[in-house]
């Protein structure tokens, strides 16, 4: 051991104790405004099902309507891959594992809709019915991860139903046994941060009249307005939204038809990929980010339906757009249709698959203090294993082959990615 080197200070210790004093008020805002991601499994779609349509049995009835989809139009892996663009070196291994998600987990996350798309005669009687098949699906293993309402929106024509609807809702969940763990509300065309506040306090009554823990109970916001962007006074609409949930928040939601009408885009260039949509998402992009607020996608109008030539039309269209947005960091999107599912679950397989040796590696490589010819940081580990993990949760990946890549656990993984992520995990062990 070489001569121990001196070093000299020249601050006294209460400068630094004085200025951790002044900072604690900041200190104690970041951690309650950005808590950083919440830990828990996001669905890659959401899927849209009108009130009066929704059976027990409709989440297989889509996975068997896009397994008759491929069969029709895509029988194998070469077709498929034809169809939407997949290189031949991913054929085979996406369209598999396409087919058995199909066959295993269609839905990933379904929303019964009470509003756009519901043309129903009795809204009480619908949404009884759909609180008790929801709590019947997740008694009996049928029911998608994640399972909710969408009530209608706040605005006075439409407030006092949607209120009631979610209160028949809910009160019918509680009747039937309690609020399932994956239950999630979505709550669209929000225009004003007061809206969000109405919504707080009308859940926070539901659960003092039910008893339940405070907070219990949370909500998404849908972004269909100008005004959820861009408020009057020139702050972002969205970001207030946010606050004005208090914690309640779960996600942001893209309405791409809405919005864009909104904003006077012709019927025909209405689409997730227009330049007003990126400009919408890439704002609440940046409002969510650190929140643990996750930030969803749109979807596509253009339905895979009809003669062969049209359905792959389709299909390269909606694959072409998740791929878009997944490199946009939109991990969620809307799906509109049986038909669609294919797709989506190919982009996103593909997305994760076509990586996963190079992410491992790094990660890896970090893990193990290696050098290399890439300089990583602890954001960049956080990102590789934040990607690995999703590729996990919805089955593009297997633990197995990235634990032989990388030697890494689930665990590992998680508390690479996010602490909360890693107390959740070792909390239900």
């Amino acid at each position: 051991m070489g001569q121990q080197e001196q070093v000299a200070t020249s601050l006294a210790g209460a400068v630094s104790e004085g200025i951790s004093a002044s900072l604690a008020p900041v200190d104690a805002d970041l951690e309650r405004r950005y808590p950083g991601d919440p830990g828990t499994r996001q669905p890659v779609h959401t899927v849209y099902v009108p009130g009066e349509v929704f059976q027990a049995d409709t989440i297989r009835s889509w996975g068997d309507k896009a397994l008759a989809a491929l069969d029709e139009h895509a029988p194998d892996a070469t077709s498929f891959a034809k169809a939407v663009g997949l290189s031949d070196e991913l054929a085979e291994p996406v369209y598999a594992r396409v087919r058995a998600k199909l066959e295993r987990e269609p839905i990933e996350d379904l929303r019964v809709d009470f509003e756009d798309g519901y043309k129903g005669k009795d809204e009480d009687q619908d949404a009884a019915r759909a609180a008790r098949l929801i709590v019947e699906a997740y008694d009996n293993g049928t029911a998608a991860p994640y399972m909710g309402i969408r009530m209608k929106c706040m605005e006075s024509p439409v407030r006092d139903r949607g209120i009631r609807t979610l209160d028949v809702f809910l009160s019918g969940l509680m009747e039937a046994g309690g609020l399932p763990e994956g239950m999630v509300l979505t709550l669209p065309k929000v225009t004003y941060t007061e809206q969000v506040t109405a919504m707080v306090r009308l859940v926070e009554e539901f659960e003092k009249a039910r008893g339940l823990e405070a907070g219990r109970i949370g909500f998404e916001i849908q972004i269909e307005t100008s005004q959820s962007i861009l408020a009057a006074d020139g702050t972002a609409t969205v970001a207030r939204m946010i606050e004005a949930a208090e914690g309640r928040a779960t996600g942001l939601h893209y309405g791409t038809f809405d919005y864009s009408a909104c904003l006077g885009v012709s019927a025909a260039y209405q689409a997730s990929d227009h330049p007003a949509a990126d400009h919408a998402k890439a704002i609440m992009q940046v409002a969510a980010a650190g929140t643990g607020v996750r930030v969803s996608d749109g979807s596509t109008n253009v339905l895979p339906v009809g003669s062969t030539a049209h359905v792959h039309e389709a299909w390269k269209l909606h694959y072409g757009l998740t791929r878009r947005a997944l490199a946009r960091a939109y991990y969620q999107g809307w799906d509109m249709h049986p038909a669609h599912i294919p797709t989506r679950y190919a982009a996103v397989f593909a997305f994760y698959r076509e990586g996963f040796e190079a992410a491992g590696k790094r990660l890896a490589a970090y893990a193990n203090q290696v050098d290399g010819d890439v300089m990583d940081e602890p954001a960049t580990a956080k990102a590789l294993s934040g990607y690995l993990l999703r590729g996990l949760d919805c089955g593009a990946l297997d633990i197995a082959e990235v634990a032989r890549l990388t030697g890494l656990t689930r665990a590992d993984l998680e508390g690479f990615s996010s602490p909360r992520r890693a107390a959740l995990t070792a909390s239900t062990q």
